[in-house]
């Protein structure tokens, strides 16, 4: 497929849905997202990875949060902004956007931090561009929920630098019943693979900082050990692990569940889980990052 055709909100295909629809009319399909992008918040975030947020108070990831998202997870911490129904935020045209990265770069930040970018794929790579060209130096970072079209991904070489994807699931049943994604497994597999291909090796500088790479993140949900053991051994099947940063999260916490929500996901990850999962990960040769207890709140989510 044409890499115009990819790249496109007219018959609007950027992410697994493949809803079609023509958002340059106003139509929306599953993430509500309409043809101009809309951002919720934009900060110096300081609660990332160590390698993304840095250790310098008066720095941080130069984060933009995007309104909207196409997988709509149940326990999702941003789901003020992420649901289709959102209208939080303000609209920015590319060349808004493109002044805002460069405004977050004179602020000290690291990296320019795109969270849930994939709805808004062509306009940010056209931001990215203009930034470029007006004097923009810092390295791009796709933060995603992993829900990703491979081709868009491998399109993606001109405009991203560090990949912080999360791999949620390996069993299509848990994806269906906590995101309604149950072909989430086939698809993160092969983005992360064009990840991969995208970004090679992680590069660190000498601050410590990421300058090119993957970080695989992975947050444990409880009753999932088993899940989370697969996601790992099938990542490392596709990328060898001494490659990309593991990022192991234990901050799941049931205070953004809806009301409706299977009583599996009402309590916090035990220790139990979570070691069992860090040793998987150190046997099958993955370092990276892991999480204190204490992670375990809503006091590290940012107020949109």
């Amino acid at each position: 497929m044409p890499m115009t055709a990819i790249f496109s909100v007219k018959e609007c295909r950027l992410c697994p849905r493949q809803c079609g629809v023509d958002r340059t009319k106003g139509e929306t399909g599953v993430c509500g997202a309409g043809a101009e992008v809309r951002v919720a918040k934009s900060m110096l975030h300081k609660w990332e990875e160590p390698c993304i947020s840095g250790t310098d108070p008066a720095r941080g990831s130069g984060a933009v949060f995007f309104t909207h998202c196409s997988l709509g997870c149940i326990y999702c911490q941003n789901r003020s902004i992420s649901r289709r129904n959102s209208e939080k935020g303000e609209i920015y045209s590319a060349e808004a956007l493109a002044d805002l990265f460069l405004d977050l770069q004179e602020q000290g930040a690291w990296n320019i931090n795109l969270v849930s970018p994939t709805h808004y794929a062509p306009q940010i790579r056209e931001a990215v561009k203009s930034a470029k060209e007006k004097g923009l130096v810092l390295p791009i970072v796709w933060n995603t929920g992993g829900y990703e079209c491979a081709e868009v991904i491998e399109n993606l070489g001109d405009t991203v630098d560090i990949f912080l994807t999360d791999w949620k699931y390996n069993d299509p049943k848990t994806a269906e019943a906590y995101s309604s994604a149950p072909d989430y497994p086939e698809r993160i597999a092969k983005a992360y693979g064009a990840m991969y291909r995208v970004t090679g090796k992680t590069v660190i500088d000498e601050n410590g900082m990421l300058k090119k790479g993957i970080i695989l993140r992975h947050l444990l949900l409880p009753g999932c050990r088993r899940d989370s053991i697969a996601v790992l051994d099938k990542a490392a099947s596709i990328v060898p692990p001494e490659n990309v940063l593991l990022s192991l999260m234990r901050q799941y916490t049931p205070e953004f569940l809806p009301e409706t929500a299977p009583k599996s996901l009402q309590r916090r990850i035990t220790s139990f889980e979570y070691d069992s999962v860090t040793d998987h990960a150190a046997n099958l040769g993955f370092a990276g990052y892991t999480q204190e207890s204490t992670s375990a709140t809503s006091d590290y989510t940012p107020e949109f």
